[in-house]
């Protein structure tokens, strides 16, 4: 994998250089390591296929849902909320059809984010003497909101929290939070590896009336649909 990455980077004319980060969507380290699944391999369960036929989805995309779950969150109006054996909650055990092969089959989640992140960052180091930050993200949606959001599901090579617990702000108040550095960096590089093919970056002059017509307002979901989006 880390070949591949030095490649592309190197066609497109911008190696990697000391103080970068590497941000690696799921979908690159599930193909790299083969956790991907095709469909005409998965035999769904009863439970599977009658969840399915309620809601027009495929039973097989079902039955890996559950079977990568280790607890069910909510099962409601055709969404179905797990938490995955790594400890992640989101919708369907983060089984993705998209960006792999056209439907024929589901990408997995990779088992060991961070060692994936760790072992990448380990040979990029080793080819270039550099020492990379990794960080393997994934897609999720978040609760009562609208659209789909980056997220830091593994890291090597840096902290992954800034803490300031104990700090006090301008105004004397001892602050009581972290910032998350990994989903603060996995959300700024979400647009260089937007969903369309072919699309590889999103910049602020790029955008179209249909990326920047909605008011704030709107990012919050009407309660009638928060069970019945198939994001």
């Amino acid at each position: 994998m880390a070949e591949v990455i030095l490649t592309a980077l190197e066609r497109q004319k911008r190696p990697l250089l000391a103080g970068d980060i590497l941000v690696v969507t799921h979908k690159v380290v599930s193909k790299a390591e083969g956790h991907v699944v095709s469909l005409s391999n998965v035999r769904p369960s009863r439970q599977a296929r009658r969840w399915a036929r309620g809601y027009g989805y495929d039973p097989r995309v079902v039955e890996l849902a559950l079977a990568e779950s280790k607890r069910m969150v909510r099962k409601r109006q055709g969404v179905l909320i797990t938490e995955t054996q790594h400890g992640l909650v989101c919708a369907n055990s983060g089984v993705d059809l998209s960006n792999v092969d056209g439907g024929s089959s589901a990408a997995l989640l990779p088992p060991d984010p961070d060692r994936s992140a760790s072992e990448l960052h380990k040979a990029i180091k080793k080819k270039t003497g550099l020492h990379i930050p990794v960080i393997v993200t994934d897609s999720f949606g978040r609760p009562w909101r609208e659209g789909l959001t980056e997220v830091a599901i593994g890291a090597a090579g840096m902290r992954v929290f800034r803490d300031f617990c104990g700090r006090r702000d301008p105004y004397g108040y001892r602050l009581h939070s972290t910032l998350s550095l990994t989903n603060s960096l996995a959300f700024r590089a979400l647009p260089a590896a937007s969903f369309p093919a072919g699309q590889s970056a999103l910049s602020a002059d790029s955008l179209t009336s249909a990326d920047v017509g909605r008011q704030g307002k709107s990012f919050g979901r009407r309660r009638a649909t928060c069970f019945g989006s198939r994001q």
